[in-house]
């Protein structure tokens, strides 16, 4: 297990039905899941752990449960193998502290333990501040769009890539890239071609980002055509740019 970032803050894989029982808690506080049909189950979470997959908290300094990761061995139709993370959930007082960072790190650990070299998740494309943290910060890539993933409405996704090996990052450079000032003068979802590299933006308030999503979804698709979206970046107060970039060489499809 990775060591913790935070000398308050530690991470461990979750093995008791009782720890089981508070992450699906705070699993449905963070997302404001009350249905039974988007619940977690106790014996699902056990099962994952010691099947291929992962199951892990974070606990403050007083043995709190304050977040919470889990997922499992995936595959998709090309027969590649990776670990799929189905969700990460931090409490709302401890979210923007790097607790997230520190179970996604703990998870490479478990996913490589079970000698899954990949990682794969989605997110909502809307939410800019975390496509800042899956690209910009843990160094993943944005592969695919997929339309309503959930197979229900609104549920669009990006499904992002993250390899667990690597020692050099074939896109450093471009992940601290600055958006052209040009876009901030362009309509709500923008996007510069310059043939090569795309940059798509998109609203940083999350309420007007949504109502945009027709628009975001084109502008993705194609910037994701032989691309993989490998930053987003503060264009100003109010908009955030993706950057889109040749596929690197020797990277899955």
């Amino acid at each position: 297990m990775q060591p913790s970032l935070r000398t308050d803050v530690r991470v461990a894989s979750l093995e008791t039905a009782d720890q089981y029982r508070l992450a699906t808690g705070l699993y449905t506080d963070v997302f404001g899941y009350h249905g039974s049909d988007l619940g977690l189950n106790a014996n699902l979470m056990s099962a994952l752990r010691k099947n291929g997959g992962s199951s892990i908290g974070a606990f403050n300094a007083s043995g709190t449960l304050i977040g919470f990761v889990y997922g499992f061995a995936g595959t998709d139709r090309s027969g590649a193998h990776f670990h799929y993370s189905q969700a990460a959930a931090v409490h709302r007082a401890h979210q923007g502290r790097g607790i997230g960072r520190m179970l996604k790190l703990a998870q490479r650990e478990v996913a490589l333990g079970w000698g899954q070299i990949r990682m794969r998740w989605t997110f909502d494309p809307v939410l800019s501040r975390n496509a800042f943290f899956n690209l910009s910060t843990l160094g993943a890539e944005g592969m695919r769009y997929e339309r309503d993933f959930y197979d229900r409405d609104d549920t669009d996704r990006l499904v992002v890539e993250w390899d667990l090996t690597r020692t050099a990052d074939p896109y450093a450079g471009a992940r601290t890239a600055t958006p052209p000032s040009a876009l901030a003068e362009r309509p709500a979802v923008a996007v510069a071609d310059d043939g090569d590299s795309v940059w798509v933006t998109v609203p940083r308030e999350d309420t007007t980002a949504r109502t945009l999503r027709p628009h975001l979804r084109g502008a993705l698709e194609r910037a994701l055509e032989g691309r993989r979206l490998v930053a987003c970046r503060p264009l100003d107060d109010r908009t955030s740019a993706y950057l889109a970039v040749p596929t690197a060489e020797g990277t899955a499809p």
